[in-house]
């Protein structure tokens, strides 16, 4: 049994194949030795993706011609530079299907970003008795800010629990909903299971209840269809450094009348209209929300990072990921011992297991003697841990340039850690 949330793409032979040796040439990392005689495995990418030289390059240039602050800046420079920073908001805007680039909220970090709505829609909006619906396999960064929000207003934190498989039934999403519930975040793509969620389907029912939805898209903007015009969301978070763009900046998409109903969280230069001693106003969107020097050069790498995905074209990428990750089910489910959790119908990315006899830390740091990242832990997600009544997984999790043959190295790395660890 395997399962993929792409399937469709595979089964479509008139999606083409990505050329992987000519993506994989384009990404530095790829290109060397962490130990000796040990090439690069990286299985790593849920955590963070590697980085293409178009990327790169990107950020190097704006720091080496443009370095300047963007906005009112009247020099050739900050002129450049703002350039270049809003035509990034606008790559953003089409990849992501928003209707305007004032619902593009460019953000430090998708938890930056879903902060801001929990500290300006939340606390504007929510009142003592109102449900704040989460599931059971959200990422700490969807779970925590709804918690000190709910502390402050008097809501009451609902969670969806996910069954054995991981995944989170449509019955036990709607037994959760009610009148009171007012908003329901969740994720697109579990970042420790790689379970994909029916964002559609229960944004429909959050709405017929009257809820307001905002969906962490860290892992969904990467793996999956993330048009929020067809979601219709009311709130899209994501980070950059995960869809092959910097660290330090991400997104905030929220549809414009919410947006423009919310006070600013962050107040600061650029976020104003008028300041006085006496009261001040604000500035139009997306700018309200943008207190400060913005992460200039980042969000110039996030543009660059959006054309690379774009230029190779999502359908493919899907398929591709989609053969290794069905791929990798089949391989590593066939080891003795080894334990794969979460085994949803729709899946993206992730491989998480745990290994009989020996702990996920001690498996991670005998792959990494053979030159194969993985990540180990609870992965920001320890609820989902719970679950499963384990402290932590083994997570190898894939990108685009991501193989077969990664897969099959995975697998002869596991074979060794069971020689020091046999099975009790």
């Amino acid at each position: 049994m395997t399962a993929s949330s792409i399937a469709a793409a595979i089964e479509n032979a008139t999606v083409p194949s990505l050329d992987v040796a000519a993506v994989r040439a384009q990404f530095p990392a790829l290109q060397q030795e962490v130990h000796p005689g040990k090439a690069l495995i990286y299985l790593d990418s849920a955590a963070t993706a590697l980085k293409p030289q178009s990327v790169i390059d990107a950020i190097t240039a704006s720091y080496a011609r443009n370095t300047a602050n963007v906005h009112r800046g009247v020099h050739a420079l900050s002129q450049r530079a703002t350039a270049d920073y809003e035509d990034a908001r606008e790559k953003v805007r089409g990849f992501i299907g928003a209707t305007a680039v004032e619902e593009v909220i460019f953000c430090a970090s998708a938890t930056a970003a879903i902060n801001l709505v929990a500290n300006s829609w939340g606390a504007k909006n929510l009142k003592h008795g109102d449900e704040i619906l989460i599931t059971e396999l959200e990422h700490h960064a969807n779970i925590v800010p709804w918690q000190l929000v709910a502390e402050r207003t008097g809501a009451k934190l609902v969670v969806v629990p996910i069954n054995d498989r991981g995944e989170v039934e449509e019955r036990a999403f709607t037994e959760k909903l009610s009148e009171r519930t007012a908003i329901a975040a969740f994720a697109h793509v579990s970042n420790s299971l790689g379970t994909v969620l029916p964002v559609k389907r229960f944004t429909a029912l959050a709405h017929d209840a009257g809820a307001k939805v905002l969906v962490d898209g860290c892992q969904g903007i990467v793996h999956g269809d993330a048009n929020v015009r067809d979601l219709d969301v009311d709130f899209y978070a994501f980070s950059a450094h995960k869809l092959y763009g910097p660290t330090g900046v991400g997104v905030l998409y929220g549809k414009e009348a919410i947006l423009d109903a919310m006070p600013p969280w962050l107040g600061g230069g650029d976020m104003i209209d008028e300041v006085r001693f006496d009261g001040s106003t604000w500035n139009d969107l997306p700018y309200k929300f943008e207190a400060g020097t913005p992460p200039i050069a980042n969000a110039i790498g996030l543009g660059a990072a959006v054309d690379f995905v774009r230029d190779l074209g999502m359908d493919r990428i899907q398929k591709h990921e989609g053969e290794v990750l069905e791929y990798g089910h089949d391989q590593l489910g066939a080891i003795d011992g080894l334990n794969l959790i979460g085994t949803a119908s729709q899946k993206a990315s992730v491989l998480a297991f745990t290994f009989d006899g020996a702990h996920p830390t001690d498996v991670g740091t005998l792959l990494d003697a053979e030159g194969i990242a993985v990540r180990t832990g609870h992965h920001c997600a320890q609820p989902v841990m719970a679950h499963y009544g384990v402290p932590a997984t083994a997570r190898a999790s894939l990108g685009v340039y991501s193989t077969k043959a990664e897969i099959d190295a995975l697998v002869v790395g596991l074979a060794k850690a069971r020689q020091l660890f046999p099975a009790t």
